[in-house]
């Protein structure tokens, strides 16, 4: 199992940027595919977007489409979430995650291990 470790987190205005990182240790990296969840206050947890072992596929959410980037350095065994143009509805606790298998669309079953989280606030 890989070990993950979420960072970047706190406060930003809406229509700012922000960039999560997730490092991973205790596995090999480059063989995993990552995902980034979020869990906004009183709701559900979802999905925001996954990248697979290589970068070269990429999954997002519709409604961060065009506004996240998801990317992967596997030197540094890290993955990033650049978020871009913020709302406040992207308030939340943000996790990656690592999965084996490449989907056509996850669920948080496909993904195996998990991070602590993140939290950040968008103010308006």
């Amino acid at each position: 199992q890989v070990q993950l470790v979420e960072s970047g987190g706190g406060l930003v205005q809406a229509g700012g940027s922000l960039r999560l990182s997730c490092a991973a240790s205790g596995s090999t990296f480059s063989t995993y595919h990552m995902g980034w969840f979020r869990q906004p206050p009183g709701k559900e947890g979802e999905f925001v977007a996954a990248i697979n072992w290589s970068g070269n596929l990429l999954y997002y959410r519709d409604s961060v489409k065009g506004r996240f980037t998801i990317s992967r350095d596997n030197a540094k065994n890290t993955v990033y979430l650049q978020m871009d143009n913020l709302e406040s509805e992207d308030t939340a606790v943000y996790y990656c995650a690592a999965a084996r298998m490449w989907k056509s669309s996850f669920t948080r079953d496909d993904f195996g291990s998990w991070g602590q989280g993140t939290h950040f606030t968008v103010s308006s």
